[in-house]
């Protein structure tokens, strides 16, 4: 018995550069990160601009006077990697980190630096909005197609065959994936139990009119692991 997990890697290219935003925390009242990437994404332009000493030294405890949001435990985890405190890490989801936001933030602060992917719900900028509370985003990463994705699916199903279970990641492995996992399942595809990292994946699934097995209680690999796992029972 298989399991599928298509999930991106972590390596990539930043997009436009962040890192002048991340050195005027004066102008700002708050981070948000809401995935592994944008955090990779900022970590990569400290790096290139050489400006790390600098961080260590003054601007990272700048931010720490004020509130950094995050979505999930990896997120979490990135972050306080990069010296700083993150709140939140237990929401889940944008939405529930959203609210979380509107609880304790102020409509007159200066805006929250929410750096983000280019392919990105708009739940929490919208929430944000409608509540008046200030936000300003930076697309620091593109999201991308792998150029050996159909190829590597290909040699999957040929030597593996078709799996009992498909877990998605991300609404964009969702985008990018589905068309030709439905081409290579053929007549099978309604004997796969389709699995999603959470509610946003899951919406994403729904959408494309999948019908999804089960979805982890958590974004772990250990929750997914037990849904699926009870999935297949």
């Amino acid at each position: 018995m298989h399991v599928l997990l298509l999930k991106e890697p972590r390596e990539g290219e930043p997009g436009p550069d962040p890192y002048i935003k991340l050195f005027q925390p004066e102008k700002h009242g708050g981070l948000i990160f809401t995935s592994p990437r944008a955090v990779e994404a900022v970590k990569m332009c400290l790096e290139a601009e050489k400006r790390r000493e600098e961080w260590n030294n003054s601007v990272k405890d700048k931010w720490n006077s004020k509130s950094i949001y995050v979505v999930g435990k990896a997120t979490a985890a990135l972050v306080r990697n990069m010296g700083l405190n993150p709140l939140g890490e237990d929401t889940g989801t944008a939405e529930v980190l959203s609210r979380v936001i509107v609880e304790r933030e102020d409509t007159n602060i200066p805006p929250l630096f929410f750096p983000c992917g280019s392919i990105k719900r708009e739940v929490l900028p919208t929430a944000l909005r409608e509540n008046e509370v200030p936000l300003e985003t930076l697309t620091v990463y593109q999201t991308a197609e792998h150029p050996d994705l159909e190829k590597n699916l290909k040699n999957y199903f040929t030597e593996q065959g078709t799996p009992a279970s498909i877990a998605f990641f991300s609404p964009s492995g969702v985008k990018f994936c589905l068309e030709v996992v439905r081409r290579l399942s053929g007549d099978q595809l309604t004997q796969i139990k389709f699995a999603a990292i959470g509610p946003t994946t899951q919406d994403a699934m729904t959408a494309e009119g999948l019908c999804v097995s089960c979805t982890a209680e958590k974004p772990t690999a250990e929750h997914l692991a037990a849904a699926i796992a009870k999935a297949l029972q």
